[in-house]
């Protein structure tokens, strides 16, 4: 049989939403890519669900943001979270939160979050991707190996459907493979951290109208206490009909031969009136782990291949689109050629970073959930028992509010210490997971202001680099960067800022914004425009 050779830009493995989001990205850059999944690409078991309001001004970037809003998930379904013994039994507490369409935007974003179960996004994703006509992507294809020169990567894979031999040479490789990921090993990178919290089983179960028949009013999710404390919750997947029963387990592995789903749900339920199906199971292993390196020379990690953490905050999935958001536009660097060395390198020097901070939050909200102390008592109709829920049920109510409300973790990373960013010596924002302060201080995203109804200071950036000039004395220094930009084929737009408020958030008259939507620089003159430009795009 004939080998079939294939060749592109960027190869990218693993068909989830991070390998296909880098590969929209690339592609809304000009770029193709060639995504090799060796599933068939159907999701069986959603994991991911919740898409925080920084995905979204991605998704916004890459022109999917309605899509995603509209993919099914009901707009007033309240998004509340509620504390107790079993969705038939006694109510702890309750901290309540509005549905979709009542959640004001914020001020500081255009977008706001989202609930998308990976089962409509990853369509999603691959819809806007075949509609763009750039990339393509492979389904059981198996990567087997690989090898990288000065030049390229070679990847050798199988085609599964044919079990035909497949080589790709790529300019560059991708292993966005998840916790297991073969492109790792094959870099024989270590991750870094607690390999082990505890294993847990997750159980999709469908049950029409399972609030009505429990008298529950709508919540995202129900957290399951019991005498011997928290030991699982119940997880909204769609809005309708289909639920994630979480059950947490312990050191030691599920035996699956003797593990009961429908017993664990009836539990969960905490009556055996209401009828249900148990769609799926899935065993995972809850961890807090951080890859050493996120690449060597041609070949990049993203994703779960260079960072898990425990679900509890939904960072898992969101950390890996910012790793897309970080490394699309560097690949798109060294592909046309203006991307220096050092460029590369910085991908692990500003993410690694963000995925520890990301992880040990997790961790932390982890331990929060299960932090309730045994109370052999706690179902018993009886004085003393009422009187333990309602105290476990505030001290969680308090403790999870820090999760529920997590603005500073989702939108404040930001690349302090970045190689390609020009520190203006000015000090930074107090760095809160529940509070966030925009600032364009550099390494810092780049704050939203609405130039006009509907036009955000975010829709500026991606393309390339933006430099952003306020008033007339400002416009005038541009022409140095426009020239720098130019001799070094760096894409690079000036726009002039007509708003006060724009100004005052942005704190220049010049600010440099890099194509991932992060502030490279500030300040007040182009002298400098060609060192500038230089740390940028990873050339000093």
């Amino acid at each position: 049989m004939t080998e079939e050779v294939l060749s592109t830009p960027v190869a990218i493995v693993g068909a989830g939403p991070v390998g296909l989001s880098l590969a929209l990205d690339l592609a809304w850059r000009g770029i193709d890519a060639l995504v090799l999944e060796k599933e068939d690409g159907h999701v069986t078991h959603p994991r991911a669900g919740f898409v925080s309001v920084r995905t979204m001004e991605l998704f916004r970037r890459w022109g999917i943001a309605q899509a995603v809003r509209e993919s099914g998930f009901p707009d007033d379904f309240a998004l509340s979270i509620e504390f107790c013994t079993s969705l038939a039994g006694h109510t702890l507490a309750r901290d309540e939160y509005p549905a979709l369409a009542a959640m004001p935007l914020p001020e500081w974003s255009p977008e706001k979050k989202q609930r998308c179960p990976q089962h409509w996004l990853d369509p999603v994703l691959k819809a806007a991707l075949r509609d763009c006509g750039r990339g393509a992507l492979r389904v059981e294809t198996r990567v087997d190996g690989f090898e990288q020169d000065e030049e390229c990567v070679l990847v050798r894979a199988t085609d599964l459907r044919r079990n035909a031999p497949l080589t790709i040479r790529a300019g560059y490789l991708v292993g966005c493979d998840g916790a297991g990921s073969t492109i790792r090993t094959g870099l024989g990178i270590d991750m870094e951290g607690r390999g082990h919290l505890n294993y847990s089983m997750s159980v999709l179960f469908s049950c029409p109208g399972l609030l009505e028949q429990c008298g529950k009013q709508a919540a995202e999710r129900f957290l399951l206490i019991g005498p011997e404390g928290t030991w699982g919750n119940v997880t909204v997947i769609d809005g309708r009909d289909v639920w994630r029963l979480t059950v947490y387990g312990t050191a030691s592995k599920f035996d699956m031969d003797a593990f009961d789903a429908r017993a664990w749900v009836l539990r969960a339920l905490g009556t055996d009136r209401i009828a249900f199906d148990v769609v799926s199971i899935l065993p995972w292993k809850r961890a807090e782990l951080v890859a050493g390196s996120y690449g060597q020379g041609r070949v990049l990690l993203a994703g779960d291949a260079v960072h898990t953490m425990s679900p509890t905050g939904g960072m898992g999935m969101n950390t890996g689109l910012g790793d897309v958001a970080d490394l699309g536009w560097k690949l798109q660097a060294m592909t046309e050629g203006w991307g220096g060395p050092a460029l590369l390198p910085a991908y692990t020097q500003e993410r690694k970073p963000v995925a520890v901070r990301n992880a040990a939050y997790s961790t932390h909200n982890y331990k929060t959930w299960v932090s309730p102390p045994r109370c052999d008592y706690l179902l018993e109709e009886t004085e003393r028992a009422a009187a333990a829920r309602r105290e476990i049920g505030a001290q969680m109510k308090r403790a999870t509010q820090y999760e529920w409300q997590s603005w500073g973790l989702q939108m404040g990373y930001r690349y302090d210490e970045s190689p390609l960013c020009v520190a203006d010596g000015t000090p930074p924002v107090p760095d809160e997971y529940s509070r966030y302060v925009q600032t364009a201080r550099p390494g810092a995203r780049a704050p939203h202001v609405w130039l006009e109804p509907g036009r955000s200071t975010l829709d500026l950036f991606g393309k390339g680099f933006a430099l952003l000039a306020f008033g007339d004395a400002a416009m005038a220094e541009t022409a140095s960067f426009a020239r720098a930009a130019d001799r070094r084929g760096v894409p690079l737009a000036v726009h002039r800022i007509e708003s006060g408020q724009a100004a005052e958030a942005y704190g220049a008259p010049l600010v440099l914004v890099r194509p991932d939507g992060h502030v490279a620089w500030r300040g007040t003159g182009g002298r400098d425009a060609a060192r500038i430009v230089d740390i940028a795009r990873g050339a000093r």
